[in-house]
């Protein structure tokens, strides 16, 4: 994503911003998470490395914020996110 936003956020119901912008937040940590996590791999500089990887963890818990929030504003997603949980559990089985 890198700073851009991938949606027009006025175009969205009101019924439905708070959810957007909360999976857009989602996008950006996770978008944040793969470059901290890249850059940590190129270098050669031990204490850079843990000061990224250190960013790149907090950008996790960003995530776990904003999933948190996203669940309890949207049922739908929360039971979907069980579904793919139990076919995770299933696939696994075999």
């Amino acid at each position: 994503m890198l700073s851009k936003t991938p949606i027009d956020l006025s175009r969205i119901s009101e019924k439905n911003i708070n959810l957007e912008i909360l999976r857009m937040g989602i996008i950006a940590e996770l978008d944040a998470i793969n470059l901290y996590e890249q850059m940590a791999e190129m270098t050669n500089d031990k204490l850079l490395k843990k000061i990224l990887l250190d960013i790149a963890r907090e950008e996790k818990t960003h995530v776990g914020e904003f999933l948190a929030y996203l669940l309890k504003l949207d049922a739908e997603q929360g039971k979907e996110l069980e579904k793919g949980s139990e076919e995770i559990g299933e696939l696994s089985e075999e």
